[in-house]
């Protein structure tokens, strides 16, 4: 059975818009070549951040849930490290209440997306 992790990386502030999503979608299709399920991805845009990384004070931060293997996190992590645009990454595995919360929270993102586009 395949365990469900949740991964949020922040990237660095001096990325065009191209190169943000670029960064993105290079991890996303790391995942779907090793055979993970991507459940969601959500991009949280530019936010400041706690305290300065790098001289930086704001980063573009994503959200990536996927159902994997779980030696299939350090490979990721690993991925992470090895691309200068990645400042901070953290990924963790949920559990079975995490997993319906985040379902409840997607369900009703979905719900508002809707109830918007018929306004």
């Amino acid at each position: 059975m395949l365990n469900q992790y949740e991964t949020v990386f922040i990237l660095t502030p001096v990325l065009s818009d191209v190169q943000m999503k670029e960064a993105v979608q290079k991890f996303k299709s790391f995942l779907s070549e090793h055979g993970a399920e991507i459940v969601q991805s959500e991009n949280w845009g530019l936010r400041k951040l706690a305290y300065p990384i790098m001289k930086k004070t704001t980063g573009f931060y994503h959200l990536i849930e996927f159902k994997a293997e779980g030696d299939l996190v350090e490979k990721l992590e690993t991925e992470y490290r090895r691309d200068e645009r990645v400042i901070r990454f953290l990924s963790f595995k949920l559990d079975k209440f995490a997993v319906e919360y985040s379902a409840k929270r997607k369900n009703l993102k979905l719900s508002q997306t809707e109830k918007k586009s018929e306004e």
